[in-house]
């Protein structure tokens, strides 16, 4: 399951760019889901271990990703670490909740922003958790009711 965790967290690891700059392992690069995460995200077609070609930038090191392509893969790779997914955009929710479907053990996350998590499941349900509360949610409404003043008691203090 998919548990996330709004605001400071001592354990979270903030720079997810340079941590994965400093992890990555080649082995990733041949994994079915890098490769599908790096061509939706990114637009890029992964060559090998250290390169891949990008739409935007033509052929880049593997560590000129996205910061988003990034966490995601740390979060996939690195299930038992806690990254922070603020650096993602909105378009790494759906991978997120992919990414937490696909492994056996329970996936952790740490927000500092209500990330949109429906834009392409267009209403459909989904399960995560809010550790902060316990609170299991299904849905954009119960995710943003359950979210925000969490968000919010970060921002006040």
């Amino acid at each position: 399951m998919l548990n996330i965790y709004f605001g400071n967290m001592p354990e979270a690891i903030y720079d997810t760019a340079s941590y994965f700059n400093h992890t990555y392992l080649d082995s990733w690069a041949e994994d079915k889901l890098t490769k599908a995460i790096l061509k939706d995200i990114d637009k890029a077609e992964v060559l090998g271990p250290q390169a891949v070609k990008s739409k935007a930038l033509g052929v880049i090191p593997m560590t000129k990703i996205s910061g988003g392509a990034k966490t995601l893969l740390l979060i996939d790779h690195m299930p038992e670490k806690v990254f922070n997914a603020s650096t993602s955009g909105d378009n790494c929710a759906k991978w997120i909740l992919k990414i937490a479907d696909l492994h056996k053990e329970d996936i952790t996350i740490n927000l500092h922003h209500l990330m949109n998590f429906d834009p392409e499941r267009k209403g459909k349900s989904f399960e995560f958790r809010i550790v902060n509360t316990g609170t299991i949610v299904h849905n954009m409404k119960e995710y943003v009711l359950a979210a925000l003043p969490l968000l919010g008691e970060e921002n006040s203090g």
